[in-house]
């Protein structure tokens, strides 16, 4: 054990007593949600019974609106500790409009509070921690920045709390080889009561010992306490927090706690724990366990300790009354906040002078990188080898970490969900990552980060928090590269509320997007067709200043024509154009829609051009089955009706995997030839 204290002895009366109280009323808290429970007054509860001396003791140790935390749902006594009030906790468990965790969006325990440094937390047990690890380096930026020469460290910590059972999720180890390789000011603590909802400790892991997983990150440093002890879990933190504020690195803490509630007010206990560890457990009550010892040393009488109980429960039963009388959030305010309500830039035409050199598409994402990076020093750009020289395996950050330095552009672990967790703890801190997913292939690891995390932060949180990553990753096939080189991801990224996407198809519009992506304030997925990056038909004359945006939602009309419209994106479009000439013979004139953005994109284009052409061929790389493409096709079908003179027709990838022969892989991706055929059975219906 690497604490010196055994007992309560040396903590001064008054700080017991302060202890006591916060503990007390975080119980009574509970007890008194699950009255209101029975009562039908709200619908889910998850209680903290058990765990409130850590958390005090977490609380004590901390800085508050210095420190920062990422709680999870069972840290009730460490929010109110930190500044939260049991009438906002009771706000929350109501669901009230000025819940100010969530507005009532979230379920109850789900903490957040933006003047409190305490980020919102979601259901996702795990995702926390690569976030904390960006928070916690953002805060050793911060401090880097002001900090006078040799000064030593005094960062703001950060501490990320979870269960016993979370230690299984791959993020964990990830966030502590993160943690531990760049020295953060970070506290992992693992509240640990022994059981993953139903599944022990020992079933979870070998040894059944938390804090033995520390032992391979060397840095680290582990501390074991009793977490039901209040004065021993003190001492563990005091120590910890010292240990990070002072620059040594990363603490993780295995608390020793009990539950003594089932996991939640769906659970029953029950089921599945021995009534003698029921009973054992109680015993380790903590709050029973600081009441015994503040009589036995004379910190206070038996009435004092009446009088206190009396003067939370009362307390509580007005917060309690309080968030009753409180409104639930309009119905019409349902649908706010998935986006930012910053306008989109205006669509103009880019100042661009005749005599320079068409750049192909890959160097005019390397440009846009460097003049977002030159005009905001929060920019970050990481990823998997995007560093130095070699600047990705295409080429697109190649000498950003020489012109902006190594803690600009630098090298992630080779880990999807670290670079965009450790993103969003970044960005909720007010810096601009730009990560590099080397292929979109090897997104889906990152995907718990994307779609319960970044897409949701600025709902979830009623707008208090937002988390503006625009994410980088090239797409698509056309390349010989196989089954997992060579896949469109569009549909299932586009399916998320909460997250814009790109495809585009030129080096201009692949510049412009970029940059309005970097300076908007939502998250993006920016994908970029690794097919385009250095051809001919997609080269393009950049502005000649640094200050053009394209906007989001605007597509563009690469071919016009009378009889028929194409709507398609990315490595289609030039396809598209190409069959579009070829069909001419057959005095057929195509008009071909280029969308630039998957979400939003342009329907009221579409639908122009559709009541013009009356016939519509929507052509799409990605499977056909459910491709995004299918959406088009739906809501043109639903909303153009009357100006159809035939069905919507698709184009698209066959159903299968892409293959690496060249032979197969044309075979089931569309080529001209079928698009041309497409034309023509669609043109003759």
């Amino acid at each position: 054990m690497d604490v010196s204290v055994k007992s309560y002895q040396g903590t001064s009366a008054k700080k017991m007593l302060q202890a006591y109280r916060l503990m007390q009323t975080s119980r009574m808290l509970d007890k008194k949600m699950l009255v209101m429970l029975r009562q039908g007054k709200s619908y889910f509860h998850i209680g903290c019974m058990g765990h409130e001396a850590i958390q005090a003791a977490s609380a004590f140790s901390l800085i508050p609106k210095r420190d920062w935390l990422f709680p999870y749902y069972r840290d009730q006594t460490l929010v109110l500790g930190l500044g939260m009030t049991p009438k906002e906790c009771m706000l929350g468990f109501l669901a009230r409009a000025s819940d100010p965790s969530s507005g009532g969006r979230q379920l109850p325990m789900h903490y957040g509070d933006a003047s409190l440094n305490i980020p919102t937390s979601s259901s996702s047990t795990g995702t926390q921690f690569l976030q904390a690890v960006g928070c916690a380096h953002a805060s050793m930026r911060e401090w880097r920045k002001t900090a006078k020469k040799n000064a030593k460290p005094d960062y703001a910590v950060t501490l990320v709390c979870a269960g016993d059972g979370t230690t299984s999720q791959g993020d964990f180890h990830e966030a502590l080889n993160w943690a531990a390789r760049e020295k953060l000011p970070i506290i992992f603590l693992i509240e640990n009561n022994g059981y993953a909802i139903s599944v022990p400790l020992r079933d979870q892991r070998p040894g059944a010992k938390v804090a033995t997983l520390g032992k391979g990150y060397e840095g680290l440093r582990v501390i074991e306490v009793d977490g039901c002890n209040f004065a021993e879990s003190l001492e563990a933190m005091g120590q910890a927090v010292s240990h990070a504020r002072l620059g040594h690195g990363p603490v993780l803490v295995d608390a020793s706690v009990v539950r003594l509630l089932p996991h939640s007010s769906s659970d029953d206990h029950q089921k599945y724990r021995p009534a003698k560890e029921l009973e054992a457990d109680k015993k380790r009550d903590p709050i029973e366990l600081m009441h015994q010892f503040l009589l036995k040393q004379h910190f206070a009488t038996k009435e004092e300790l009446h009088k206190l109980d009396a003067e939370v429960v009362a307390l509580v039963e007005e917060s309690a009354d309080f968030a009753e009388g409180q409104a639930i959030a309009a119905r019409e305010t349902a649908t706010t906040y998935v986006l930012s309500d910053k306008p989109e830039p205006k669509l103009v035409e880019p100042q661009i002078d005749p005599s320079s050199s068409e750049v192909v598409l890959v160097d005019a994402i390397n440009r846009a990188l460097a003049e977002e990076m030159a005009r905001d020093e929060k920019v970050l750009v990481f990823g998997q080898d995007v560093a130095g020289g070699k600047g990705g395996v295409f080429t697109a950050t190649r000498y950003l970490t020489d012109k902006f330095g190594a803690d600009r552009c630098f090298n992630a672990p080779l880990a999807e969900s670290s670079i965009v967790g450790v993103a969003i703890g970044l960005a909720m801190r007010g810096f601009k990552p730009v990560p590099e997913i080397q292929f979109g292939d090897y997104i889906w690891t990152a995907m718990m980060q994307i779609r319960n995390e970044l897409t949701t932060i600025r709902y979830r949180s009623n707008n208090m928090f937002s988390a503006p990553v625009v994410i980088r990753t090239p797409v698509g096939g056309y390349i010989h590269g196989g089954l997992c080189h060579s896949q469109n991801i569009e549909a299932v990224f586009a399916h998320f509320p909460g997250i814009k996407v790109a495809l585009p198809s030129t080096a201009l519009d692949a510049y412009g997007l970029l940059k309005s992506a970097i300076m908007g304030d939502d998250p993006v997925l920016f994908l970029e067709h690794k097919a385009l990056y250095r051809q001919n038909f997609a080269k393009s004359k950049l502005p000649t200043g640094d200050d053009w945006l394209l906007p989001f939602g605007k597509g563009a009309v690469r071919r016009a024509g009378r009889d028929l419209t194409v709507v398609t994106y990315g490595a289609m479009v030039q396809r598209a154009i190409e069959a579009a000439r070829q069909v001419e013979a057959d005095d057929i004139d195509v008009e071909v829609i280029d969308l630039r953005t998957i979400r939003p994109y342009d329907f009221e284009m579409v639908a122009s051009s559709v009541a013009k052409t009356s016939r519509v061929l929507v052509l799409y790389e990605d499977n056909r089955f459910l491709g995004f493409g299918a959406e088009i096709a739906a809501e043109i079908a639903e909303k153009c009706f009357a100006s159809l003179d035939a069905p919507v027709m698709r184009l698209a990838g066959a159903d299968v995997p892409i293959p690496y022969s060249w032979e197969l892989e044309e075979e089931v991706l569309p080529q001209t030839k079928n698009i041309v055929e497409a034309i023509q059975r669609l043109a003759s219906y």
